[in-house]
This record gives structure tokens, sequence and C-alpha cells, in this order.
């Protein structure tokens, strides 16, 4: 159930959130909306990753895999080598994320719901190298173990009474670094560093995963009966979908076993 003391106060004034006290009847069918908004944010999300899961798979299998993506074999194990299709690939989910960042804001909501499934989509062709470089068992492990400890995150984000907002810009900057001490790292690569890079990463997308359930939960407040509720879920499916994506692979390269 929807806990209506941490309700904003001035979507209250706006009457968008029934008052403490209020009609029953109101609670209620803020509760059943709420309930329905987000599992219609975990719907596109979860149906995203399965996307990204079965893209990978089919396409590391197919004759085209050979034509993107050389094998090599070095110290570390064996890895890719990127031809021109593959660099295409590899790039393709920052293209359309450019579009996320510049131009979703004027997109209509069939147009986010075409770049979502795309973003899966590329995001499969980019993940299919991981079944080269990581053994079958260890992708299998981190995927479980990101499911588990995202279901358990976000469930305590979700019913959590303790105002975790101020989470936002700390995790945030955290994420500018993990980018900045991964572009150190391949070029001054240091296994310690890997590590510590990927420990950081687990803890920081763990803390997001919080993070961003909660604060969907709280912005059903402002976009209930509104035009852009449908537009919600989907921003909502995609950060839940990369606060996941990243929470795998994070704990595959601190767990897997490379080939």
């Amino acid at each position: 159930m929807a806990d209506w003391k941490d309700t904003s106060r001035d979507a209250q004034r706006l009457g968008a959130v029934p008052r403490a006290g209020g009609d029953v009847a109101g609670r209620v069918s803020y509760d059943e909306g709420l309930r329905k908004h987000m599992l219609s944010i975990y719907n596109y999300m979860t149906s995203g990753v399965l996307l990204t899961a079965i893209v990978a798979l089919l396409f590391v299998n197919s004759p085209l895999f050979g034509l993107a993506f050389e094998t090599v074999v070095t110290p570390a194990g064996t890895g890719v080598r990127p031809t021109g299709l593959g660099w295409l690939i590899t790039l393709s989910p920052l293209a359309i994320m450019l579009f996320w960042w510049f131009g979703a804001a004027r997109a209509s909501t069939g147009a986010l719901q075409v770049a979502f499934w795309s973003f899966a989509v590329t995001f499969g062709l980019s993940f299919s190298t991981l079944f080269i470089t990581y053994t079958d068992s260890s992708i299998a492990t981190a995927f479980f173990a990101a499911a588990a400890a995202f279901a358990g995150l976000s469930l305590w984000g979700y019913t959590t009474k303790k105002d975790i907002s101020g989470w936002g810009s700390f995790l945030i900057m955290g994420v500018f670094g993990l980018i900045a001490a991964s572009i150190i790292n391949m070029f001054f690569p240091s296994g310690a560093m890997g590590f510590v890079i990927s420990v950081l990463g687990v803890l920081i997308f763990a803390g997001l995963t919080a993070y961003d359930t909660q604060r969907l939960k709280q912005e059903y407040s402002y976009v209930r009966g509104t035009e852009m509720a449908g537009r919600a879920v989907i921003f909502g499916a995609l950060n839940l979908y990369l606060d996941f994506i990243n929470l795998f692979i994070y704990l595959l390269r601190l767990l897997g076993n490379r080939e």
C-alpha cells in the first residue's frame, strides 16, 4: 500500500493526492493507480532486459557475429576485436542515449516506445560479446545475482519510509567518476584499479536502484491523470533497465571467470 505520509505536500495542495483523513475511496483509488503505474514500469523494464538477453544469444550464435567481431586470445583470456560493423554495433546504444538526452522531451509516447525497444536491441547486440569473453556459468551467476539484488533493493526503495532523495546527487557524481576511472583504466590497465571500479560500480548502481524506485513512486503524484503518465512509465522503465544492466555488468566483472 502507498504510504500517504511520504507524498508531496505540493501535490496535496494541487489536489493530486487525497489528504490524510480524506475520502477513503480516493485513497484506495490512488493506491490502485500507483500499483498499476509501477507494474507498468516493471513490465517494460523486465521485457527490455529479456529482449536484450534474447538478442545477445541469437546474435552470438549467428554468422553475422563473425562479421562484426573477431575472436582473439590475450594474456587475460579470450576476447573480441570489433570490425567496422562491430564498432557501429558497439556505439549504437550511445546514439540512442543522445536521443534520450536531447530529443526525448519533445518526442511522442510512440517515439519513446520505439527508442526504448531499439535501445534494448542494440544493447543486446553489444552484449553478445560477453558470451565469448566470460563462461556461461559466470554469466548465469551474475545475472541471477543481479536479479535478486535488484528485486530486494527496489522493494526496499518502494517500501521504506526513509527519504533517500538526498542520495541522488552523490550517486550521479559517482557514475561520472566511474566513467572517468574506466577511461583511465583503458589507457593504463591495472587489475587492482579494475577491481575497485567493479566494487564501486556495484555499490553505486545498487544505490541508484533503490533511489530511482522511490523517486518513481513519488513521481506518480505529479503525473497521475495527466498525459505525462504514459511517458513517465517509459522514462522510469529506462532508468530501472539501466540500473539493472549496469549492476549485472559490474557483478560479472567482479565475479565472472573469463573464457
